[in-house]
């Protein structure tokens, strides 16, 4: 088990089963599918989703991305007899001369990302002059039957917040560090943003694979 919140395995089986959906599609038709996942500001459904579904190039925040590359990968595949490709783009990855693709920001909200899929077909089917769609799964990745790994961490975590009150923790949540569901202080939780690490195995793996991050 890794560390992680509850709903993170359920998220990145309904993406992963969404892509692996659309290979029929585009190895029929000999297309690219651009597929938009959530991923405001760390990548890592984008990335464990499109690792295990075998697409063939994965945009996510921590790595600026040049789409000149991307096309170059896919033009590669179809050079030996792949005639389609699947990309799978966290909604907050951005290119390296670019930014977020936001569509609107209200006072005391966070910004609202979405789009960064349709930019990143439409340049990609410029470079390539293949077909290229694009499917946004969106908040299909939150709702829906959890995992049997959701399920048991959510009951560990809250019996654990239970039993934590009842021992005296104040100022706490309830973190898996495996094997156990420790308290961590709440200061400490929130004082920065968990993002993908640049060399962590997936990536690692990923990269040995082909997979494209368009760097």
């Amino acid at each position: 088990m890794i560390d992680a919140t509850f709903g993170f395995d359920t998220a990145v089986d309904v993406a992963t089963e969404g892509i692996d959906r659309l290979f029929t599609t585009v190895t029929s038709h000999s297309r690219v599918f651009v597929v938009e996942v959530m991923g405001r500001y760390a990548g890592w459904i984008a990335l464990n989703s499109g690792v295990a579904a075998g697409a063939h190039a994965i945009l996510i925040p921590e790595i600026p991305y040049d789409l000149a590359k991307v096309a170059d990968a896919i033009d590669k595949r179809e050079a030996r007899g792949a005639r389609f490709a699947i990309v799978v783009v966290a909604e907050g990855a951005q290119a390296t001369d670019g930014e977020r693709s936001v569509i609107g920001k209200s006072v005391g909200q966070a910004e609202r990302l979405g789009g960064t899929g349709a930019e990143v077909a439409a340049e990609l089917a410029e470079r390539t002059g293949k077909e290229v769609r694009t499917m946004v799964l969106g908040h299909l990745l939150r709702g829906g039957t959890p995992s049997s790994l959701d399920r048991l961490l959510g009951v560990r975590f809250g019996t654990a917040a239970v039993r934590g009150i009842e021992e005296g923790h104040r100022g706490v949540m309830v973190a898996l560090q495996p094997p156990h569901v420790s308290y961590v202080p709440l200061v400490s939780a929130i004082s920065k943003m968990r993002v993908v690490p640049l060399d962590c195995d997936t990536i690692l793996a990923a990269r040995d694979l082909g997979i494209s991050f368009g760097d």
